[in-house]
């Protein structure tokens, strides 16, 4: 604690208390991130997450759209930063590598101030993934942070006898909310890794003895990738939990590495909570908490219950099919920061909508239906990219897959899979593998299918399917790879020419 009192009491001495007291923070996992969290948290100062994978204009929009007073980086942070022209005037960059700056740290008081923050002060800013549209800065208070912390250590008993292991970036709210808070309220140590990798996620866990890890998105697809050895499974992880990832990989790596894989639905916002419980079915997210609800974004009206046939093919998408919503208001979303307009698009009818689509069974078991910029429309058919993305994972060499649409010439959407393989695959086949899915809608059948050797992600490893929409579905440097097209009228796929074979 008292390096963090120290640090926020330097920072303090730096910040004009005219204007609002945020720090930007541009640095990997270390030390001195969460000294800085730290000092948020003793100070009353606000930590602006700043997303290390954003360039240019956009990392200095940013910095001006959060207000940052100062920025603390490091050397890597500076080269981003020096050629910068449109950095807001006022802005001061501390390199916390500086032995100067090490200096005044030092001298500062060791003991926090008198005053302390209230439940709803802002501790954070943190910018959303941006999947789907310009990052928003979201409000993020102590209690958004304490309150999950507090639940999370209780939920599943930690102690201060374990070690968190944190290979997601702090500026996302995974890493602040599933893995430093809860590591907080239990005492626990914390283990940073400067980024996720593969290849060093088991030796890292077993060099620090960590027994509680989080994750967001792919990392457990990306760890099951590494070459599987016998003693796996002899590690101290204890429990592994996060969201987003798919239920063949929570399986698999619950079983390869010994341990509990615990998966829930969530946001950035954290106003819609969806949960993995037992005995759910394949396919589903989860179920919902307590007002959470499938509504009609046009009516407000809840969406009836998905219909399947005895092959499990949703038989009645378009009505079925609605946005997540929490209909008792905001939960623990705060806003955004200086966009009322986009607090206005998250609020309305004094309901939360998530912008994510989805639809819910019979028995009340809710199906993630993709964002809502993942509806396709197809030869008059709304479809979703997601179930679509689920069934696509079926293949064994299918390690990753996209769905999204572009348009098509005569009207609608032509539907584009983007696959990243993890072993070769023949158009001949895929088509045989799509003909043997009986739950396959024809129109779901993709029209184009690109083989690509990654997909163009976000920190946090998200997809970024705007950009896979600009790449269009002509050759080009934008996505190389090899490109399989569909006749209208048929099911085989037929290699286009003019694009790299990424040596298969």
């Amino acid at each position: 604690m008292a390096d963090s009192a120290r640090l926020g009491a330097a920072l303090t001495a730096r910040l004009d208390p005219q204007r609002p007291p945020h720090v930007g923070v541009l640095l990997p996992n270390t030390p001195a991130f969460v000294h800085a969290l730290g000092a948020a948290a003793l100070h009353g100062l606000v930590v602006v997450g700043l997303n290390s994978t954003r360039r240019g204009a956009a990392l200095a929009a940013d910095v001006a759209r959060a207000d940052c007073q100062l920025v603390l980086t490091d050397a890597a942070g500076l080269a981003l930063l020096a050629p910068l022209d449109d950095l807001p005037a006022g802005v001061t960059v501390i390199d916390v590598e500086d032995p100067g700056w090490g200096r005044t740290v030092a001298a500062a008081a060791a003991e926090p101030p008198s005053r302390r923050c209230g439940p709803e002060d802002l501790l954070m800013l943190i910018f959303t993934s941006g999947t789907s549209g310009d990052p928003k800065a979201v409000r993020v208070t102590h209690a958004k942070v304490a309150g999950p912390g507090v639940m999370l250590a209780e939920r599943f008993g930690l102690t201060g006898a374990d070690v968190a292991y944190c290979a997601m970036p702090l500026f996302h709210s995974n890493a602040v909310m599933a893995c430093w808070a809860p590591a907080l309220a239990a005492g626990a140590a914390v283990a940073l890794a400067p980024r996720f990798s593969a290849s060093g996620f088991l030796p890292d866990v077993r060099r620090y003895g960590a027994t509680y890890a989080n994750y967001v998105g792919k990392p457990l697809a990306y760890v099951l990738e590494t070459p599987a050895r016998a003693d796996d499974a002899d590690n101290p992880l204890r429990l592994v939990f996060g969201n987003e990832a798919h239920e063949r990989d929570i399986d698999r790596f619950a079983e390869r590495f010994g341990c509990t894989v615990v998966d829930s639905y969530s946001s950035t916002e954290n106003a819609v909570i969806v949960q993995r419980r037992p005995g759910m079915p394949a396919g589903a997210l989860g179920w919902p908490l307590p007002g959470v609800e499938v509504l009609d974004p046009e009516t407000a009206l809840r969406t009836p219950d998905a219909v399947f046939d005895d092959d499990g093919r949703l038989l009645n998408a378009d009505e079925a099919t609605g946005e997540l919503v929490n209909t008792a208001g905001a939960g623990a979303f705060a806003g955004y920061y200086r966009d009322p307009a986009a607090d206005a698009e998250r609020m309305r009818g004094g309901m939360y909508w998530s912008g994510d689509l989805a639809y819910r069974d019979a028995a009340g078991w809710v199906y993630f239906a993709g964002r809502s910029a993942d509806w396709l429309r197809v030869d008059g058919e709304n479809l979703a990219a997601a179930p679509i993305e689920r069934l696509l994972l079926r293949h064994p060499a299918v390690a990753e897959v996209a769905v999204y649409g572009v348009p098509d010439p005569r009207s609608g959407d032509r539907l584009v899979a983007a696959l990243r393989l993890t072993a070769p695959l023949t158009p001949t086949a895929f088509e045989r593998f799509l003909d043997a899915q009986p739950d396959l809608s024809p129109k779901a059948r993709p029209a184009v299918v690109r083989i690509v050797a990654d997909l163009p992600r976000t920190a946090t490893s998200k997809v970024l399917k705007r950009e896979l929409v600009r790449a269009g579905v002509e050759p080009g440097p934008d996505l190389p790879g090899e490109l399989w097209e569909r006749d209208a009228r048929g099911t085989g796929y037929e290699q286009r020419s003019g694009f790299d074979r990424l040596g298969r």
